[in-house]
């Protein structure tokens, strides 16, 4: 069921998001060569927790298998979502991760996702996180009353795909507000004028998650991590919008963590 929010609930979902980019800058300033991802989740942790919320994603059930263990999903290089924080995994120059983190606050969820560069990455990997990040935005840009969620997919598919990418399949942006995931998917491709009808009131998490090579993926033994079955490196770039007025109402930021960036770049 697909749940239209109120004036009132779009602003407490603001406030969830913002309280996400907030934690997501938090990170982004620690993200360097000899860090390990289960200090980006530490870090992540007590900022939402001292922050009045909760990590939405500890402890968030899978089908497949045990709980999610981490506050975060620290997702490197071939690893394409619900990457596992570890104490064994130490970042290197030339990596990317994708950290995706949700909050719980005052009952309702935020949900984003941004991939960071970890000291110099090559061309090409920087050619893919621009290419994802534009995609994410021209995704965006079509979420509108009267529009349908197939004309999301297919902004998202076709930028990437023109640029030989591969769009992941089997993960997909979905509804938010009350739960985490609510109706409807919001799949990464997809046809104009096909799938649900966007209305005012309704909240989504729109998420490209796109492969330099294959969209081939696989799960990894932990029944989380989600890798690329070519191995190449894969980008991840998540906003959570409203439907507000008619048009596509931004409530997640990337604006700290772009200022952050390049002060170090």
């Amino acid at each position: 069921m697909i749940f239209l929010k109120t004036e009132d609930e779009i602003e407490l979902m603001r406030a969830a998001n913002q309280l996400v980019a907030q934690t997501l800058a938090e990170v982004g300033k620690a993200i360097r060569p000899g860090v390990t991802t289960a200090q980006l989740d530490q870090i992540a942790d007590e900022f939402i927790r001292d922050h009045g919320a909760l990590p939405t994603f500890k402890g968030f059930p899978n089908p497949y298998g045990g709980p999610f263990p981490g506050s975060i999903c620290t997702s490197v290089n071939e690893v394409v979502v619900h990457g596992v924080p570890s104490a064994e995994t130490v970042l290197k120059d030339g990596d990317i991760i994708s950290v995706d983190c949700g909050t719980l606050l005052n009952g309702y969820n935020g949900d984003s996702c941004y991939t960071f560069q970890v000291g110099e990455v090559s061309d090409e990997v920087k050619l893919l996180l621009k290419t994802t990040k534009e995609a994410l935005y021209k995704g965006i840009e079509t979420a509108i009353a009267g529009h349908r969620i197939g004309d999301i997919g297919y902004a998202v598919q076709s930028h990437c795909e023109a640029q030989g990418y591969g769009v992941v399949r089997e993960f997909v942006g979905h509804g938010i507000g009350k739960d985490m995931h609510e109706d409807p998917q919001v799949p990464n491709y997809g046809r104009r004028g096909q799938g649900k009808q966007l209305k005012n009131g309704l909240c989504i998490a729109i998420e490209p998650m796109i492969a330099m090579g294959t969209h081939e993926v696989y799960m990894m033994p932990d029944r989380w991590t989600i890798k690329t079955r070519d191995g190449k490196v894969a980008a991840h770039f998540e906003h959570t919008i409203a439907i507000h007025h008619g048009k596509p109402d931004i409530l997640s930021s990337f604006e700290e963590i772009e200022r952050i960036e390049a002060s170090k770049y």
